[in-house]
């Protein structure tokens, strides 16, 4: 029988508790709000700190999932296609890191695309996975997805992997063949992890992609927030299938979870499934509309190039603009946006700028974004520049990589030595290089420093402080950090 998507059980617990009148002494320590403050409570209000509880046995609890918050982790599965859904409150980093815990231990092959976010390399430091990286395809300089074709090869020289795990869609919104790539996967009876940290609205329209439970994931860790309507790390992963024990994602939650989850942002997300499960639909018909309009608008600007997959699909919600075409590179570009056209960007880079359009938009916001190009054309436009290069550091590289010289886990942990930029060929990366966002690595633990990858972070070093890059001790890409010689 179905559920009654109506209800927010969590929600109503947190709400009635945080009414209640009572001496209380447990944590947090302001007291409901009694002890903030000032600065956050004038601004704030102070109805917000009332709502910041503990674990009380009136919420359940997330580990095993009872009562409450079971009863909401239980629509949430049904709203969403799962098998058993559990609610995240430290992002989907957690969520990825745990499908690769309960997936994969020391020495286990796990098969993925080299641009996959730096969570599933921290996956692969905690469980000792050893990777077997798949090249993904490239269209007009933007990383799309792997295929069948290349994963199925990979599959055949390591048919010992543990579980594949991909991203869909990209950061741009780019969907490769899942169904496809499901069903290759499943013909080796293993798992399929999906990264589907920007697709969480996909199972509420028939106009945006499939989702990835629909289409055969056996995992698949959305970021609630990014597009629905949840706090900012409140996230979620869903099961299906059996090819996984729930106790397996349970206990892997259980290394990388906090034992103090805030239960305002686990209760954005009782919100956010009601809020899909009755109004989805209608809500992401008016971001879609809308973000057809801007596109429409922005395509009758002289000089504009807007991203359109030449193979793959794409969610139109996602809209990725050429600053090459302007003479700028996308870094130059979302500067000016920012700082003099009221305007910010989601995601800047060489080549590109990445707005993303939610039913949170207005019209207003269309109408800016769209007069903001006009004045970056009209005023700001300098001769076309040739396209930066592609995206992946190691391109051209084998459409499957051999296995690293280490492991991850094995170059995390090994001693190291510091060397010069221009010394640093050849050598075993002992350190993560992530330009953030899109928080995909340009060097991670166990992989060789090519001269490639040095070219790429050679034209991060000139952009100086315009790009944050994470993860490694130097940022500002003088010295890298690499395994020690014997």
């Amino acid at each position: 029988m179905a559920l009654d998507q109506t209800k927010t059980p969590l929600i109503d617990a947190i709400k009635a508790v945080s009414q209640e009148s009572l001496s209380i002494f447990y944590v947090p320590g302001h007291k409901r709000g009694q002890g903030i403050s000032t600065q956050l409570s004038n601004w704030l209000g102070r109805e917000v700190f009332r709502a910041d509880l503990p674990e009380l046995p009136e919420f359940g609890s997330l580990f095993p999932p009872q009562g409450i918050m079971r009863e909401a982790q239980e629509l949430a599965a049904e709203a969403f296609g799962a098998r058993q859904t559990w609610f995240l409150a430290n992002g989907s980093t957690s969520g990825i890191v745990a499908a690769i815990l309960a997936t994969c231990g020391q020495g286990d092959k796990i098969i993925l695309p080299r641009n996959v976010h730096k969570s599933a390399i921290s996956g692969l430091v905690l469980s000792g996975a050893i990777p077997i990286f798949v090249t993904p395809e490239c269209d007009r300089n933007l990383a799309t997805s792997i295929t069948p074709d290349t994963l199925q090869a990979a599959l055949k020289e390591h048919p010992d992997a543990k579980a594949v795990m991909v991203v869909y869609p990209t950061y741009h919104g780019i969907c490769g063949d899942l169904g496809a790539i499901a069903s290759l996967v499943h013909e080796y009876n293993i798992p399929l992890l999906v990264d589907e940290a920007h697709g969480a609205h996909f199972a509420f329209h028939p106009n945006l992609p499939s989702s990835a439970l629909s289409l055969g994931a056996d995992i698949a860790v959305q970021s609630t927030h990014k597009t629905l309507g949840a706090m900012t790390q409140a996230s979620m992963l869903h099961l299906q299938g059996d090819r996984i024990s729930p106790n397996r994602i349970t206990n892997a939650l259980r290394l990388v979870q906090s034992t103090s989850p805030n239960h305002i942002l686990l209760a954005s997300l009782d919100a956010a499934r009601h809020q899909m499960a009755t109004q989805g639909e209608e809500l992401l018909e008016n971001a879609l509309n809308l973000a057809e309009e801007v596109r429409d608008r922005l395509a009758k600007i002289p000089n504009l190039v807007i991203f359109e997959p030449t193979k793959a699909t794409l969610d139109r919600t996602r809209i990725a603009i050429d600053a090459t075409q302007l003479g700028l590179t996308g870094f130059a570009a979302d500067e000016i946006l920012y700082k003099k056209l009221g305007v910010t960007a989601e995601l800047p880079e060489l080549q590109y700028v990445t707005f993303v359009l939610t039913f949170g938009n207005t019209k207003e916001d269309g109408d800016r974004l769209i007069k903001a190009y006009q004045i970056l054309d009209q005023k700001h436009r300098q001769p076309p520049i040739s396209p930066i290069l592609p995206p992946s550091p190691h391109s051209p590289i084998p459409p499957h990589s051999p296995i690293p010289p280490h492991s991850p886990r094995e170059a995390y942990f090994a001693p190291t030595e510091t060397v010069a930029f221009d010394r640093a060929g050849d050598r075993i990366s002992a350190e993560l290089v992530c330009p953030y966002p899109p928080g995909i690595p340009l060097l991670m633990p166990g992989e060789a420093i090519s001269l490639s990858v040095l070219d790429r972070l050679q034209q991060f070093r000139t952009l100086g402080t315009t790009i944050n890059i994470e993860g490694c001790s130097d940022p500002t890409l003088k010295t890298l950090k690499v395994i020690a010689k014997d």
